[in-house]
């Protein structure tokens, strides 16, 4: 939230000006980067509109909640009204999505899309986008959870005719998702009185509803399964949902005329990549349409196959490896869903590989030959190993080569970290994959970040959120020797030593030793809490509390980082001739973006504990004071 208050007093200030001042100055604070220039338009043109019409229908005392961040999530409703329900007495909460189009007209093959303006991208229309909205804030609001009949939403386009955008209503169907004009305004002030009281203030339910107790996060794995066979189990915003119509339209038509295309989508940590993938994969499983889910992640596969698929073979079926396409007939699928897409690698062949098999075929191009549809969901940040390919421009470029289309829809929402943004590019400017350098971190709201002074106060800590119904995992750069797992039933080797402290890795196979789960299980089974996970074993995977310990692979030295690959453990850092210090460096980054409540930090050297302890504790010291 970046401000609220009554209608009467937004009206106010949106005329002195001081409103809009307050927004910019908040905005900075929270996301640590001014708002572009549409933003602040949006605010001195819209946010009067919604006033105006709120003080008109003699809601003045409605609370106007401006720019409310998503529980668990960086996306902001423009506006939420909170009152009491004129009828039934009850709290009542109107989204309400504001626009400036005066002209849209929906996709002709898809109603949930809409277009502005030919030769640009679709966007999703409106009142979907609103009624989703509703949806989350049910799903993740506990001051409305189970009481979906409070939240209503509207998408009020304050500067458009009936003629212009009247097509964009074959979406409407509850009172979740309306819209409403300038030209019908009367419609839309008698709406907010059916919704809001006029006699009662609506400080109160404001107040309910912003210190609601945000819902556990739906943790990917857990609702595999239903989210393969049931599809609603999670709510995709925006652009997310943008992708997944978009694929879906490309697979609509590939059946329909023989046509072939390639979709991209990218996106940091945490902006739902996987979750689409997943969505994608219900709903094509549902409609009987020949689908695979594959990626380079051993424990992301194998956790797939094991959550999703507990029941039914053929669901476990359903997910794959990159290299498993070496052989596939053209287009055999009508979809390749390729998720975490930016562990590609150069070729499929192995040690292992038979020698009729090994063409030296690009897997990216075994991918795209294998599917009319194939889809990449990656980040490129997260190239974390030697020989792995996986960016926009190579899929791109294959795809150029076979004459093919290729669509690019990239994700800016962000689920994981509490949905900070600002902890998400605070670790960029920490660990220099952003320019700027590092800054010290100001506090918010959605994530925490603490310094422990060793790896036995973390593990305390990250104990004691456990026993409060958190998961918590602990993770390292690849800095120990790893040794031989143990025959069963032996303790297993405590590799990661640090002074007094010592705790073992992860296991490397698929079997339980000595209560340690499977490696593919180590980032979902509580009892992985025992052993110190590597970036392969949590990479694609999040928990509520993360734990990271920084090694001496990657120091800081007076003014910058140093990164010393002869400090790593890692057979194919150590042998690699690619840039090294970009994967260790994405490695951590990796690591410490695995967390959805808090992080804590500790370095092995002391000199960087010290400047982590600075960027850390500086701002908490000063606010105390």
């Amino acid at each position: 939230m970046l401000f609220r208050a009554s209608a009467k007093t937004v009206a106010a200030r949106a005329f002195d000006g001081s409103l809009f001042f307050h927004l910019n100055e908040q905005y900075y604070h929270q996301l640590g980067h001014r708002a572009g220039d549409s933003e602040a338009r949006a605010w001195e043109r819209s946010i009067p509109a919604l006033a105006a019409a709120l003080n008109e229908a003699g809601l003045g005392d409605v609370e106007v909640i401006l720019e409310y961040a998503l529980p668990l999530n960086s996306k902001r409703a423009d506006a939420v009204l909170a009152g009491c329900h004129p009828v039934t007495g009850e709290p009542s909460y109107v989204v309400v999505e504001l626009k400036q189009w005066s002209r849209a007209i929906p996709d002709e093959d898809e109603p949930e899309l809409c277009h502005l303006d030919t030769g640009i991208p679709p966007v999703l229309n409106p009142i979907e986008q609103v009624s989703r909205y509703c949806q989350y804030i049910v799903n993740f609001n506990g001051a409305v959870a189970g009481q979906g009949h409070r939240v209503c939403g509207t998408a009020y386009l304050h500067n458009a005719e009936e003629s212009g955008v009247s097509g964009l209503r074959v979406m409407e169907a509850d009172s979740q998702g309306q819209l409403f004009t300038e030209e019908r305004r009367g419609e839309f002030l008698e709406y907010l009185r059916s919704k809001l009281s006029t006699t009662v203030a609506g400080a109160p339910f404001g107040d309910a509803f912003l210190s609601g107790k945000q819902a556990p996060s739906k943790q990917l794995m857990s609702l595999a399964a239903q989210e393969v066979r049931e599809r609603e189990q999670f709510v995709l915003l925006d652009e997310q949902q943008v992708a997944y119509r978009l694929v879906l339209n490309a697979v609509r038509r590939a059946k329909q005329s023989d046509h072939k295309e390639v979709v991209v989508v990218t996106g940091g940590p945490g902006t739902g990549k996987s979750v689409i993938a997943l969505s994608l994969l219900g709903e094509l499983y549902r409609q009987g349409v020949p689908a695979l889910h594959a990626t380079g992640s051993k424990a992301f596969t194998q956790t797939m196959r094991k959550v999703a698929g507990a029941r039914k073979r053929e669901v476990q079926d359903l997910f794959k490896y990159f290299n498993s396409f070496m052989t596939a007939e053209k287009n055999s699928l009508d979809v390749l869903i390729c998720d975490e897409a930016h562990r590609l690698r150069e070729t499929s062949a192995n040690r292992w590989t038979r020698a009729e098999h090994r063409t030296g075929k690009p897997q990216v191009d075994e991918l795209i030959d294998a599917a009319r549809v194939p889809v990449f969901l990656l980040d490129e940040h997260q190239v974390v190993r030697p020989g792995e390919t996986g960016t926009v421009s190579e899929i791109e470029a294959a795809a150029a080569n076979r004459n093919l289309t290729c669509t690019v829809v990239p994700l800016d929402s962000q689920f994981r970290c509490g949905g900070s943004e600002a902890y998400l590019r605070w670790v960029l400017r920490l660990l220099g994959l952003e320019e700027g350098g590092p800054v010290a971190w100001e506090p918010d709201d959605r994530m925490k970040l603490r310094i422990a002074d060793g790896p036995e106060e973390m593990e305390r800590f990250l104990d004691s959120r456990r026993a409060q119904g958190y998961g918590a995992r602990i993770t390292a750069g690849y800095c120990w020797p790893w040794s031989p797992e143990p025959k069963r039933g032996e303790p297993l080797p405590a590799d990661v030593v640090i002074g007094d402290w010592a705790r073992p890795w992860n296991l490397r196979g698929e079997r339980s030793v000595s209560g340690a789960p499977a490696s593919s299980l180590w980032a979902t089974d509580p009892a992985g809490f025992g052993q110190v996970g590597c970036v392969y074993t949590a990479q694609g995977f999040e928990y509520d509390w993360s734990g990271v310990v920084l090694g001496p692979d990657m120091v800081w030295r007076t003014d910058r980082w140093i990164t010393d690959r002869t400090a790593s453990e890692d057979s194919a850092i150590k042998k690699s001739t690619a840039d090294v210090d970009r994967l260790i460096r994405n490695t951590y980054k990796v690591l410490l973006t695995r967390g959805m409540v808090g992080t804590v930090l500790y370095s092995t050297d002391p000199e960087t504990q010290e400047k982590l302890r600075e960027l850390v504790e500086s701002q908490q010291k000063a606010a105390v004071a």
